[in-house]
């Protein structure tokens, strides 16, 4: 079964690939190192995963014939610019897989409420490389620790539950790029209701465990409900919660609060940092994609930034030329890891902009996501799972 269950018979992703192939190469250089070696090394990886994908794909070999694309033309930044793209809504409406079902260990769904879900298939190759991303995105800026044990609350729904859900997956890679402590997934199955239900109990108690220990603790997951936790915890006990200063959060799916409005990530980030008693720089978010992959994750100063192992492209939206830095466009995601789907360029329904540098001193671009396109309000994870509040 293609499910969550393969991850426990994978070799750890803090260990360097083992492949020689050139999509092995590229996600072994650092995340946030941008050069002519790493140019190449990703051009050199885009070139190898559409020559593969094409050659197997009857739909993308159409596809570029239409366009009149070659894959081998691929040798620089601008080539990649002029490659086509598929935009997303492909992924929900056609089962798109370029590998035969046998060769297939893990399936992702998105999740939502609009009826229309992505499933995203990956071969050992492709599921081994998006891991190995995550982690030196996250080791490279700073989010790493297996020396000590972090215990986590998880605003998310249980792996042993929701065994191929995107988030699901997501979460439980998370806790793994720390030394792992207690683990409280607060989405919790009712059998009786036969569905996932907020455990608001379990998760105040979690909390207040790791308070009175001073553990190093790290939040993970819808950030409406960390703010929902505290929140609860302060209505109990009459205060918020006071963690070990070490501790952190990794939100993601949405800056949103309990009544859909959206709330500006950095003054999310103070209060949430305040009610935890943390710096606000432990406090980041993570942008991501189930149908492309990469993870965009915040610095200290709560900018997305991108790594060398994606490209992103802002394109008018009623033109779709390419955008330069600070224009606001939908946004072209491009990445090579995958060689079992055709999301390697991928038209989104978000809008938003690159900027070209940030004042971190990471190398590399930023991403600013700017929110959904169309008249029609699209519904996601971080909605979807609002439900529950």
């Amino acid at each position: 079964m293609a499910d969550l269950s393969i991850e426990d018979r994978l070799p750890p992703f803090y260990k360097p690939l083992k492949g020689r192939s050139a999509l092995d190469a590229l996600f072994e250089t650092p995340a946030f190192e941008y050069s002519p070696r790493t140019s190449k090394a990703f051009c050199a990886a885009m070139r190898s995963a559409m020559t593969f994908q094409a050659s197997r794909s009857k739909f993308l070999k159409n596809f570029f014939k239409l366009e009149g694309f070659n894959p081998a033309s691929i040798h620089t930044e601008k080539d990649i610019s002029a490659m086509p793209y598929v935009f997303v809504a492909a992924l929900k409406e056609r089962d798109l897989t370029t590998l035969p079902e046998s060769k297939i260990v893990l399936e992702l769904k998105s999740s939502g409420t609009s009826g229309q879900r992505s499933r995203m298939q990956l071969d050992k190759g492709s599921l081994m490389r998006v891991r190995r991303m995550a982690w030196k995105v996250f080791e490279g800026l700073g989010l790493t620790d297996l020396k000590r044990a972090h215990d986590y609350i998880c605003f998310t729904y249980d792996p042993e539950v929701a065994r191929d859900l995107g988030t699901a997956w997501t979460d439980k890679l998370l806790t793994g790029f720390t030394k792992k402590g207690e683990i409280f997934y607060t989405f919790r199955w009712s059998k009786s209701k036969n569905d996932f239900y907020f455990d608001i109990d379990g998760a105040v108690s979690a909390m207040k465990k790791f308070e009175a220990s001073q553990s190093l603790v790290r939040l993970v997951g819808f950030p409406a409900f960390a703010l929902k936790l505290t929140e609860e915890f302060k209505k109990i006990y009459g205060r918020y919660p006071r963690l070990n200063p070490g501790s952190s959060v990794v939100t993601g799916g949405g800056w949103k609060t309990l009544a859909d409005e959206a709330v500006d990530k950095q003054v999310y980030r103070k209060i949430l940092a305040d009610s935890l008693g943390i710096p606000v720089e432990n406090v980041r978010d993570l942008f991501g994609m189930v149908e492309h992959g990469v993870p965009y994750v915040d610095c200290k100063l709560g900018n997305f930034h991108i790594p060398n192992y994606g490209r992103i492209i802002a394109r008018d939206p009623g033109t779709l030329e390419q955008l330069g830095y600070g224009k606001t466009g939908l946004l072209q995601f491009i990445t090579p890891y995958l060689t079992s789907y055709p999301s390697l360029s991928l038209l989104s329904s978000d809008f938003g902009l690159v900027e070209k540098e940030c004042l971190c001193g990471l190398q590399g671009p930023v991403l600013v996501i700017k929110g959904r396109a169309g008249v029609k309000k699209l519904k996601g994870c971080a909605i979807s799972a609002a439900t529950m509040l």
